[in-house]
């Protein structure tokens, strides 16, 4: 029986990311279903600042991801996994952030599912994510050329919120750079139009890395995006490395991608020929 594909989106993004790979899953003859997390896609927050540009009405507008966090996540996932597993095996896809939800769906419900894939996303081991990227690894990163697009003060908002409607060349570039330097004009500011403004604060924090026990025990597979410029294919390796060292008798099977951050789901035709090999 084939499996079904349950993706899962990054950061301030939703089940439309998927929408290309899907479109290719379905050629090759596999279903997929691509989950909004809460307060993602019809669901999210959507100033009308946002939409007129209003920076102090943005920096100020009330988002409904205050006070949720990944347990949140984690129950929604689960229940889609379990609705899933009715109609046969499931195998879930994070990418990005959306390994923090992997993870702790993972460590908690392993019975519902029977393989994980982390197509560049977070995947911690030895250390949380705020350790890592302290690393060397992470030191190739371009994030920190983006701190501008932030339109307010996550402490007072209680939200993260981001303005990707920036007017900015420079930042626009580095936005470019980080997410799909390899990709158009045209295809960064398609894609860059998906995104909506507001993400969690809760990423999960140094208790949400990977367990023996239960998240150890999967089959799994990782997605490597040597053309990575917001998590550097150095910090996938070593996320790959000392998961393996975990549990030597379940590693990782690695698939490489040249591409971007998001360059996978533009063009997506190698990503799921991977996939598809896993079914």
């Amino acid at each position: 029986m084939r499996p079904t594909f349950v993706l899962i989106h990054g950061s301030c993004a939703n089940s439309f990311t998927w929408a290309p790979l899907q479109r290719e899953l379905a050629l090759l003859g596999h279903r997929s279903l691509a989950v909004d997390l809460p307060g993602h896609g019809f669901d999210a927050t959507f100033p009308e600042a946002f939409q007129t540009q209003d920076a102090a009405g943005l920096a100020a507008a009330e988002g409904n991801l205050k006070g949720v966090g990944l347990q949140a996540n984690v129950d929604h996932v689960a229940a889609i996994l379990k609705r899933a597993r009715e109609h046969g095996p499931v195998i879930a896809v994070a990418h990005s952030r959306g390994g923090a939800t992997l993870t702790a769906v993972a460590n908690a419900h392993p019975e519902l599912v029977d393989r994980i894939v982390y197509a560049s996303a977070w995947c911690c081991v030895d250390q949380s994510p705020g350790e890592y990227m302290r690393g060397p690894e992470y030191a190739t990163s371009v994030l920190d050329q983006v701190v501008g697009v932030a339109a307010a003060d996550p402490s007072k908002l209680g939200v993260i919120r981001m303005n990707w409607r920036t007017a900015d060349p420079v930042l626009l570039a580095a936005l470019k750079e980080s997410m799909l330097a390899d990709g158009t004009d045209d295809e960064f500011r398609v894609f860059l139009s998906t995104l909506t403004p507001d993400e969690s604060l809760d990423a999960g924090g140094p208790d949400n890395r990977v367990e023996a026990e239960t998240w150890g025990r999967i089959p799994r597979s990782f997605i490597r995006l040597t053309q990575d410029l917001s998590i550097p294919v150095a910090l996938q390796d070593r996320f790959i490395k000392e998961a393996d060292t975990l549990t030597p008798g379940n590693t990782f099977d690695v698939h490489t991608i040249e591409t971007s951050h998001v360059g996978f789901l533009v063009r997506p035709e190698r990503a799921a020929a991977i996939l598809a090999g896993m079914a």
